[in-house]
């Protein structure tokens, strides 16, 4: 572990959650997020370009070189060269540092920023990434949640301004950039904790993350490519980056997301994590019913926690059941509850020799009816490689319980192995939580694939067949009764102590009972 890293991370976090109390007064923590993510990223593109030009004019022999400090109309004659390598163009005058430098006497400061973040998003209008920057400040608006007037609002942009241009980053050089990625990572888990429900809704811890791509990945090297159909945030994909290294996925990441605040973080976390626009994908849409990347499909590599109970149009859109993700099924998921739509079109798209890893609602695994039929279909072609009951409580703004549903197309045998991992979490403040232990212990089950009492178990077709195509973990794993050593005559001489006891309680009651009614009858007679 680099203790260096590790020292720069937790004192980031301080500083982060020192800025988000400070700042926050009145506007909620939830939607004060917009404002610091906002920032955050605006300082990050604005070093990234700077990086780059002042790298590349340096290697030229101009060693002094800075970008900041040269003209915009110099700067516009490499205007095309760095849009086709970072896919934005930013002025030196409009960097983050020089419009922070000038922000406690700048009366238009409000107007200046706005102005800025639409003329970034603007300078990759009619480029090959401009599907990519479009849209990506959208949600930092400034407006009467940061003051009720001007000079209050310009009074909190400056402090943001500050607060996040003193965040300690390291240098490009040092290879420290993934703080910006880690920075925004922690904000979400911050916000998403906070604001309970309405965060969990696009944000899955990092640790149940990054057992779904341990899982995906096992002992692989490196993947074509990662999808992730409800990427909310976009945090499980870049799990890949993380544990494999951005360069050993090939072809680069691909999400959708129906949810357009959610589909813009997604897109800011791509850039933060410094992964290229020309190597990752987030589209914006229903994937259920309008696909974004069915010219990108099969995938080696796909996970993803869809919406549990999801609503969805199902058989009252006739089309959908000749739709080839669904009909190989011959039913539609139900309409109350879309979790086997997702599924299904996980399935479709997952390549013969790739893995899916996907959060479940544990209804799937035995409900009647078309769920049923849809649980029969991918056991008969034996689709279901491993479940995973899930410890209650991990998730924001939720404590139920979940699983997770591994599927792939290469299986060697026709069992499914099912491990009871409700146990594997640790405690911390009010929620539930997977330790590294625990993810190690649920990947090695796994890779293991044999009975272990009370923790896994390999049921044949056979067995769940027999059981009418029920796969709840529950009904293969018997949950361990604890073998209690009990001590008999000591168990005895506990009662006989307890009936004395009793017994002198009593007596104690009854001459209580006596001296009160004596009492009583005394101040009667007077």
């Amino acid at each position: 572990m680099n203790n260096k890293k590790e020292r720069e991370r937790e004192e980031l976090h301080k500083t982060i959650w020192k800025i988000a109390n400070e700042l926050r007064g009145s506007v909620d923590g939830w939607d004060f997020k917009q404002y610091v993510l906002g920032l955050l990223f605006y300082r990050f593109i604005s070093e990234n370009i700077e990086n780059y030009v002042n790298k590349n004019q340096r290697k030229a022999g101009i060693t002094d070189f800075q970008y900041r400090n040269i003209s915009d109309e110099e700067a516009l004659l490499g205007k095309s060269q760095i849009l086709d390598e970072k896919g934005f163009f930013i002025l030196p005058s409009e960097l983050f540092c020089n419009i922070r430098k000038g922000a406690d006497k700048n009366e238009n400061l409000n107007v200046v920023i706005s102005n800025v973040f639409n003329n970034i998003e603007s300078s990759a209008r009619g480029s090959a990434s401009e599907d990519d920057v479009k849209g990506l400040f959208d949600d930092f608006t400034i407006d009467n949640k940061l003051g009720n007037t001007v000079d209050e609002r310009n009074e909190k942009l400056v402090k943001l301004l500050n607060a996040i241009g003193d965040l300690n980053f390291g240098d490009y050089e040092d290879n420290n950039i993934d703080l910006f990625g880690d920075a925004y990572e922690f904000l979400m888990t911050m916000y998403a904790s906070s604001a309970g429900k309405s965060g969990g809704e696009f944000f899955t811890p990092q640790e149940v993350g990054e057992l779904l791509a341990r899982i995906v990945i096992m002992d692989k090297t490196s993947v074509n490519k990662v999808y992730d159909p409800a990427c909310g945030s976009g945090g499980l994909l870049l799990k890949f980056a993380k544990i494999l290294g951005k360069e050993n996925v090939r072809e680069g990441f691909f999400g959708q997301e129906i949810n357009l605040t959610t589909y813009n973080l997604a897109r800011i976390n791509m850039f933060l994590h410094n992964i290229n626009y020309n190597n990752f994908s987030i589209e914006r849409g229903d994937t259920l019913i309008h696909p974004a990347h069915w010219n990108d499909e099969p995938f080696d590599a796909i996970v993803s926690n869809p919406p549990y109970g999801l609503k969805w149009v199902g058989k009252d859109n006739p089309i959908l059941i000749n739709d080839e993700r669904f009909a190989p099924a011959g039913v539609l998921a139900p309409k109350k509850a879309a979790d086997f739509a997702f599924t299904m079109h996980m399935l479709s798209w997952l390549s013969p020799k790739g893995t899916a890893a996907i959060v479940e609602f544990p209804g799937i695994l035995y409900r009647n009816g078309a769920d049923q039929k849809i649980r029969k279909y991918m056991i008969d072609n034996n689709y279901i490689d491993t479940i995973i009951q899930l410890p209650t409580d991990l998730f924001f703004g939720t404590n139920i319980a979940t699983c997770i549903l591994v599927l792939k197309k290469n299986k060697t045998d026709n069992n499914v192995l099912l491990i009871d991992a409700s146990n594997e979490f640790v405690r911390t403040t009010n929620k539930s939580k997977l330790s590294d232990e625990n993810i190690n212990n649920i990947v090695e089950m796994i890779k293991s694939r044999k009975n272990i009492d009370g923790k896994c178990y390999v049921a044949s077709y056979d067995e769940i067949k027999d059981n009418d195509y029920n796969i709840s973990v529950s009904t293969y794993v018997d949950t361990p009764i604890e073998e209690l050593n009990i001590d008999i005559h000591a168990v005895n001489e506990e009662i006989l102590n307890l009936q004395k006891e009793e017994m002198i309680l009593n007596d104690d009651i009854s001459m209580i009972i006596r001296n009160i009614e004596g009492e009583n009858h005394e101040w009667y007679k007077n």
